[in-house]
C-alpha cells in the first residue's frame, strides 16, 4: 500500500449536492479538513445517477449531503441512495442560493448563475460539516 493511500485510508470523503431542476451543484470536502469545495455542475438529465456514481467512485466518497428546505428525505435523495447505496443526510438549504449570489458578488464573479449551483452546494455541505462537527 502506498504512503498516499495509507494516509488516506481513515478519511472521510464527503458530496454535497444542490438539487435543481435544470441543474445539480455539486460539492466536496473531507472528515480531516472539514472545508467544503466547489466541485462543479452536472445536468440534471437521464445521465445524472451514472455522472454522480462515477464522482462517488472517483472521489471515494463516503457520505452524500443534500441540501432541502426542510430536512426531510426527498424523491431525489431516495433515488441516490438506492442506486449507489451510500448513506444520506439531509441539510436545510433555505436560501443557499441566495447566499451564494451574495458571495460570488463579494468575490468579483463574473457570469454568477453559471457557478451559483456549486457554491450552494458548497455552503450546504460546509452548514452540514460545521453542525455536525457540534453534534
Amino acid at each position: 500500500m502506498s504512503m498516499t493511500s495509507l494516509k488516506n485510508a481513515n478519511i472521510s470523503h464527503y458530496l454535497g449536492v444542490d438539487f435543481g431542476k435544470a441543474k445539480i451543484g455539486l460539492a466536496v470536502a473531507d472528515s480531516e479538513t472539514r472545508i467544503a469545495f466547489s466541485y462543479g455542475v452536472l445536468k440534471n438529465d437521464k445521465d445524472l445517477m451514472k455522472n454522480i456514481r462515477d464522482i462517488v467512485k472517483k472521489e471515494n466518497i463516503s457520505k452524500i449531503v443534500i441540501g432541502n428546505q426542510m430536512e426531510i428525505r426527498s424523491p431525489f435523495g431516495d433515488r441516490i441512495s438506492k442506486a449507489l447505496n451510500v448513506p444520506i443526510e439531509f441539510q436545510n438549504e433555505l436560501f443557499s442560493t441566495q447566499q451564494a449570489e451574495r458571495n460570488l458578488k463579494e468575490k468579483g464573479a463574473k457570469r454568477i448563475k453559471r457557478f451559483d449551483d456549486q457554491e450552494a452546494a458548497r455552503i450546504i455541505l460546509q452548514s452540514w460539516l460545521d453542525r455536525s462537527r457540534n453534534t
